[in-house]
Order: structure tokens, then C-alpha cells, then sequence
């Protein structure tokens, strides 16, 4: 494994959902403490869409904290994920996810291997990494 390896700062643990989960499960997941604001979504483990903060808001608006409004019943993943989202695989570089974060608007990306996903990887996992490279 090369020294600056994407796999050294991607976590690993990622949680996914399916593109016919309510949003209910989307909202449940990003109400728990320090979540990463993207999840990718699975169908037979091929990665085929990425639900963002940003689309789960846009799309939720107007129903509240409470479990129970229509839209968290009706919306499933599919109708507000981004479909056929960039990727990273594991033989990108820190340097590579690095240039993508500076010149696209991406936050997190996943990272596949063999075409699986294998991990995720975040602007903030990007600068931890050179903090402790600094010192």
C-alpha cells in the first residue's frame, strides 16, 4: 500500500442505504451525532446514487422534526439522490481526492474496489490528514 494512500484516511464503516428506503431511514441517520453529511446508496451492492444533507433539506421542506409528515412516507432515496455519483477507487491518492475536492463541488466521496464500496472519503478526512503530516 502506497504512503499516501486513500485507504489510510477513508473510513471504513460507512453506512448505506437502498434507493427504495423511505426517507424516514435517511432522516434517522442524519440525526444521529457526527454523521457525514453524504450516503451512499446501494442496490445488490453496485453503488448507484449519494444522498447529500443538501438533498435530504431541499426535499423535506416544510416537514418538521416529527416522524410522522406525509413526505417521510411517501419519498423514497431514489427520488432525491444524485444517480451515477463520481467515485474514487483504491488506488487513488490523498493528492488525488485532494484535486477532486478543490475543483468539483464534493464534500465526501466513496471509494469502490472491484466495485464494491469499500469506504468513504471526506474533505475533512483530506485535511486531518495533512494537519498531521504538518506536525
Amino acid at each position: 500500500m502506497k504512503p499516501n494512500s486513500i485507504i489510510l484516511v477513508m473510513t471504513k464503516d460507512v453506512v448505506t442505504v437502498s434507493p427504495h428506503q423511505k426517507l424516514l431511514d435517511v432522516k434517522h441517520i442524519y440525526e444521529k451525532e457526527q454523521w457525514h453529511h453524504h450516503i451512499p446508496v446501494l442496490e445488490n451492492d453496485k453503488l448507484v446514487g449519494m444522498v447529500s444533507l443538501v438533498d435530504f433539506m431541499y426535499n423535506i421542506a416544510g416537514a418538521g422534526l416529527k416522524d410522522n409528515h406525509e413526505v417521510y412516507k411517501t419519498l423514497e432515496v431514489k427520488d432525491i439522490m444524485t444517480a451515477k455519483p463520481f467515485y474514487l477507487t483504491t488506488s487513488a491518492s490523498v493528492e488525488d481526492a485532494a484535486k477532486v475536492f478543490s475543483n468539483e463541488y464534493y464534500h465526501a466521496l466513496p471509494v469502490l474496489e472491484d466495485d464494491k464500496l469499500v469506504g468513504i472519503v471526506s474533505t475533512a478526512d483530506i485535511i486531518n490528514y495533512y494537519l498531521k503530516k504538518a506536525v
